[in-house]
This record gives structure tokens, sequence and C-alpha cells, in this order.
């Protein structure tokens, strides 16, 4: 990006406030159902990521052979594991993640009916990455350890049945560290990926207005909503992947690390274990499920945003 990020403006608390997408009740809206639509799109193939992800090289062959296994040994509802704790937290962590991003820019501007550089873009979706990760973290946590407990169909009721037991279970064996365990791997992982993803929707969104709008993005229909998304979804998994599979690793060992230096010591442990491939494992289902599943993301956000902002005129 060749726009660099402005200087901060002084902007008044009930300008702020009153602002239509300047961190309102309506980001909240939208990005709950938006990350709903997210997660009833994407999760099968999150399930084959994480698992890649998280195995020692040799238990699957490639995300086709992790699928076909899934299926065999679990049946299809092994796609699903963990679906719950994102599909109840996604929309607290989504709508809190698009409010964080709309105040920021409007920190930045002074104003949400002025447009925001794509440099201011960027730092506005990288503090809200930050901001993400309070919910985030406990949410992937939960979802990564249950999408990775290998149990055929009929031992299911022998394992985690949601995400209930499953915090209360590490609440009970590890304190409050059970439940914020890999926060920092996640805090590392949120900046740039928030930053990619709001920069690469706007990007492709205001590429679209030009071509088909005149300018103007409000009238983009469905379609260049969706795949200026894919574009934000692609880009997110582009420059962050790597702290991804770090995460997961993270959150699916035997114990809560301490300090901040876990983070390199795990990418060690994966580079001797696999070289740099260790880093890319699960990377194309990741990238194929990016697609529809950020499309949906960003066009649901935005088609609801243009509704309320309707409703309210």
């Amino acid at each position: 990006m060749s726009e660099a990020p402005e200087v901060l403006a002084v902007v008044d608390d009930a300008e702020l406030n009153n602002s239509g997408s300047g961190g309102g009740w309506k980001d909240f809206v939208a990005g709950s159902l938006a990350g709903a639509a997210q997660v009833a799109v994407g999760h099968p193939l999150d399930t084959i990521k994480v698992r890649m992800q998280i195995e020692k090289a040799g238990m699957f062959q490639g995300p086709i052979d992790c699928l076909l296994k899934t299926v065999k040994n679990e049946g299809v509802l092994g796609l699903y594991k963990g679906m719950a704790s994102p599909l109840v937290g996604i929309a607290a962590v989504n709508s809190l993640l698009f409010w964080a991003y709309s105040y920021g820019k409007t920190l930045q501007t002074g104003s949400s009916d002025v447009t925001p550089t794509l440099g201011q873009i960027a730092v506005a979706g990288a503090g809200a990455g930050i901001v993400n990760s309070v919910l985030a973290s406990p949410v992937e946590l939960l979802k990564v350890r249950l999408q990775v407990q290998y149990n055929t169909a009929s031992e299911f009721n022998t394992a985690f049945r949601g995400p209930i037991p499953l915090a209360r279970h590490l609440i009970q064996q590890f304190g409050a560290r059970g439940i914020a365990w890999g926060f920092w791997a996640t805090v590392a992982r949120e900046i740039p990926a928030y930053a990619a993803f709001y920069a690469g929707f706007e990007f492709t969104k205001r590429r679209f207005a030009d071509a088909l709008a005149n300018g103007d993005a409000n009238k983009l229909g469905t379609l260049p909503l969706m795949l200026s998304g894919s574009a934000g979804g692609v880009s997110l998994w582009m420059v962050s992947y790597p702290l991804d599979v770090i995460k997961s690793r993270v959150q699916n060992g035997k114990a809560p690390p301490k300090g901040f230096g876990y983070i390199a010591a795990t990418a060690r442990e994966i580079a001797a274990e696999q070289g740099i491939k260790g880093f890319f494992r699960g990377f194309s289902p990741t990238v194929i499920r990016s697609i529809p599943a950020a499309g949906v993301t960003f066009a649901t956000y935005e088609l609801v945003m243009r509704a309320l902002d309707g409703n309210a005129k």
C-alpha cells in the first residue's frame, strides 16, 4: 500500500457516539449477523484446517484425506465439531470487531462522513484485531480443542459435548489461565490479519465502485460486495497463516503457556518437526473456505448497514 496513515484527528465524543458508522449499535447488529453467516458457510473447512495444522506430519496425506477420514470415522457431524463455540461467540466477536474497526476509522478521519485512506483502513483494522482478541481468543480456544476430539460417532458421548463443559473443565484445571490460553498468540495473528482483511476488502470494493457505480460504493450489488469480501479474506490468510498455525498449536497444548516467549518457541518447534511446510499445513482449505465465508461476511455486513441506515432516515 502506498498510502500512509494520517495523523489522528481530535474528535468530539458526542460525534463518535452519534455517528451512523463510527462504532455505534448498527455495527454490533450488522457484525453479529455477518458473523453467523460466516460460521454457517465456513465451519466444515475450518475443521479440516485446524486438524491439518495441529496433527503431526503423516497422519493426513492432505486436506482431501483429512476430509475423508473425518467423515469415515466420525460421520458428517465430525466436520461440525466445535461449531457451537463460534456460532454463539461469533456474534459478540464480529460485532466487537466491526465496531472497533468503525470507531478506529472515525478516530483517524475526525468524522464518519470522511472517506479514509487505505493506510487508515489498515490501521483501523489492526486496532480492531487487538480489541477483538479479548473475545476471539477464548472462543477459538474452545473451538480448536473441540475440533480435534478424535472419536467415532458411537463414542461421541465420551467427549466434551460442547464449549460450556470444556470451558468449565479448563477453568477447574488451570484457573483463569485456562480460558486465556494462547491470548498473545491470538493478538500476534490478529494485528496483520485484520489490517489486510479490511484493506483488501476496501481496495477491491473501491475498484468495483469505480468500474460499475461511478465511484459510489453504496450502489454496488451483492456480487461485487461478495467478491470484495473474498479478496479481504484471501488477503487475511496470505499475511497471517503461519501465525494462525502457531496459535492453533499453542491452544491445543497440554498446559497454558506463560509469558510471551512461547510464540517463538512454538515456531521453532514447528520448524524443527516439519520445516517451512509446517507453517502452511491446511493452507489450501483455508483459502478456499475464505472465499465464500469472507464474501458472505462482508456482503451481509454492508447490506445490513444499508438497511439500518435507510430505516434511520
